[in-house]
C-alpha cells in the first residue's frame, strides 16, 4: 500500500492526493472541481458532524434546514456581500425547459436567505436569540480546487444567530470560536490559533471575523472554522427588527459561523505519514482492527474464535472496533492496508497468543516494534481504551511541537523574507500594516495574514514591514 504514496518529503502536494484515493476516503467526479466522498471518508466527517453537533446543542442551538436556491436580489442587498461572493458564485438561469424570471444562486452560504426568513419570525425582544444551525453542502466555483481542502461543492455547517444586544452578539461569535477551538484540541488533536481576521481577509459582510488556523505538515496554514460578527448590517439589509422592552424597534444583531469537510483535510495533512493517514482516535470510523493470523485449520478454528470473543468485548465496551477475517490476504497485506487508513491500533492475534492468553497491540502512531506490546487477555477492554487515550495525546503533544518547532520570529522584512524561504512555517510578528501592505507581501512572497492572536503577550515591539511602534502581533504564513 505505501508503494502507493509518494513520499512527503520528495512532493508534498502528490503526497497528500495519494493518501486521499489510497485509503479510500474520497475520488475525483466528473464534474471539475467536485468530489465523491467514499463511505471511510464519509464516516470521518459523521465523527465529525457528531462531535461538533453535540457541542452545538450544548450551547442551546438546534438544527433547521433553508433552500439550496437564493434569488439573486437577496444577495444584492448586502452589498459588500455580493462583491465578495460574485467570482465564486454558480447561478442558475433556466428550469423546467424555461427561462426563470429572477436567476438563482446555488447557495455559497445562507446569511441571504436566512435573514429574509428571520425577518418573517422575529418580531419582539421575546423572540429572541435565534440560535439555528444547519448541516448542508454550498456552491463555491472555485478555480484552483484539491480534494477535501477546497472543492467546488463541500459539505459544512452553518450557524447563524440573532439577538437582542451587540453584546450578546460578540459573546456568540467569541463563544463558536472557543467551540471549534475545544473541538480541534480534544477530537481532531490539533492545536490550533484561535484569532481575528484582518480587514482584508475577513468575510464578505462581517464586521469583524474570527478564525482558527492550523499548522499542516509542510508548515502551511489551514484555517479550519471561522466566526463572524455580522453587526447589524444583515439586519438593516433585510429589515430584521423587534420592539424592544420599551416598545421600540431596534435591528437585531446577527452572527454566523461555519466548519466544513476541509477539517479533514487537515486532519489528513497534520498527521499523516509516508505509511498514509493517522487518525485521531476519537474521530478514527474504526478505532480498532483485529488481525487474526493462522497457517492451519486448526489454528484458524482458535485464532478466529478467540478474535471474535476480543471483538465482541471491545465493542461492548464502546470501542469502535473491526475484525479483519478476510481470507483472500496475508497478514501482511492487512497490516499495510490498515496502517494506510490511519487506524490508530491494531491488535494481532496468533496460535502463540492464544494459548498464552495474550495478544498483540500495535499502534499507528509509533511505527515498528517499538509501537507494539504483549497484553494479557484479562482486562484488555481497560487496556485497550487507555491505549486509545495515550495516543490521542501523543499525537496532540507532538502537533503541538512541530508547531512550536516552526513558528519564527521575524524583526525586519528582509529577515521576514529569509526564514519564509529557508525554513517556511508560521512567522509571528509585530504588525502596523495596511491591507495595501498585505497585498504586497502576498505578491512577493505569497504569504498571508493568517489572523491576529488573541492570546499575544509580547507587547509593544516594531512593525517588521513599517517600522511603526506597534502592540498588535499577527501570525503570516503560506495558506491552503
Amino acid at each position: 500500500m505505501a508503494d502507493k504514496v509518494t513520499p512527503r518529503s520528495q512532493d508534498y502536494a502528490a503526497w497528500y492526493n495519494d493518501v486521499v484515493q489510497a485509503a479510500d476516503l474520497a475520488d475525483y467526479a466528473p464534474v471539475r472541481g467536485c468530489m465523491v466522498i467514499k463511505p471511510y471518508g464519509y464516516a470521518l466527517w459523521e465523527n465529525i458532524q457528531a462531535a461538533l453537533d453535540r457541542r452545538f446543542k450544548e450551547t442551546g442551538h438546534v438544527n433547521a434546514y433553508f433552500p439550496l436556491f437564493i434569488p439573486m436580489s437577496f444577495l444584492r442587498k448586502e452589498a459588500e456581500h455580493v462583491e465578495g461572493f460574485a467570482p465564486e458564485l454558480a447561478v442558475v438561469t433556466h428550469g423546467g425547459g424555461e427561462e426563470l424570471e429572477e436567476p438563482l444562486a446555488v447557495r455559497p452560504t445562507s446569511e441571504t436567505i436566512i435573514g429574509h426568513m428571520y425577518a418573517q419570525w422575529i418580531h419582539s425582544y421575546r423572540d429572541l436569540p435565534i440560535l439555528i444551525n444547519q448541516w448542508n453542502s454550498v456552491v463555491r466555483w472555485e478555480k484552483r480546487t484539491r480534494l477535501f481542502l477546497r472543492t467546488t461543492e463541500f459539505l459544512w455547517q452553518e450557524g447563524h444567530t440573532a439577538h437582542a444586544t451587540e453584546r450578546e452578539a460578540i459573546e456568540e461569535t467569541e463563544r463558536m470560536l472557543g467551540v471549534y477551538t475545544d473541538f480541534a484540541y480534544n477530537e481532531a488533536a490539533i492545536p490550533v490559533i484561535p484569532g481575528r481576521k484582518s480587514e482584508r481577509e475577513k468575510f464578505a459582510g462581517a464586521v469583524a471575523s474570527y478564525t482558527i488556523e492550523a499548522m499542516m505538515g509542510n508548515g502551511w496554514a489551514l484555517q479550519a472554522g471561522t466566526s463572524h460578527f455580522l453587526g447589524q448590517n444583515f439586519a438593516r439589509a433585510f429589515e430584521i427588527k423587534f420592539l424592544d422592552v420599551n416598545n421600540e424597534f431596534q435591528y437585531a444583531w446577527t452572527t454566523s459561523w461555519g466548519l466544513s469537510t476541509r477539517m479533514i483535510g487537515g486532519i489528513i495533512m497534520v498527521h499523516g505519514d509516508d505509511q498514509g493517514l493517522v487518525l485521531p482516535p476519537r474521530l478514527a470510523p474504526i478505532q480498532v482492527v483485529i488481525v487474526p493470523i493462522w497457517k492451519n485449520e486448526e489454528e484458524r478454528t482458535a485464532v478466529l474464535g478467540a478474535s471474535q470473543a476480543v471483538r465482541a468485548e471491545l465493542s461492548d465496551a464502546g470501542v469502535r472496533v473491526r475484525l479483519d477475517d478476510r481470507e483472500q490476504f496475508s497478514p501482511g497485506f492487512k497490516f499495510n492496508d490498515w496502517e494506510m487508513r490511519g487506524v490508530p491500533l491494531r491488535i494481532e492475534i496468533g496460535p502463540k497468543d492464544v494459548a498464552k492468553d495474550q495478544v498483540v497491540l500495535a499502534r499507528r502512531d509509533i511505527p515498528g516494534r517499538e509501537g507494539k506490546q504483549f497484553v494479557a487477555r484479562g482486562g484488555l477492554a481497560a487496556q485497550v481504551t487507555a491505549t486509545l487515550q495515550a495516543i490521542q495525546e501523543a499525537l496532540l503533544a507532538r502537533a503541538i511541537a512541530f508547531r512550536n518547532a516552526n513558528t519564527h520570529r521575524a524583526e525586519n522584512y528582509a529577515q521576514f523574507r529569509e526564514i519564509l524561504e529557508t525554513q517556511g512555517g508560521f512567522l509571528r510578528v509585530h504588525w502596523a500594516g495596511s491591507s495595501e501592505d498585505e497585498d504586497r507581501i502576498q505578491e512577493e512572497t505569497k504569504a498571508t495574514l493568517r489572523c491576529f492572536p488573541l492570546d499575544a503577550p509580547e507587547g509593544r515591539g516594531r512593525c517588521f514591514y513599517t517600522g511603526q511602534e506597534t502592540d498588535r502581533i499577527a501570525i503570516f504564513a503560506r495558506a491552503y
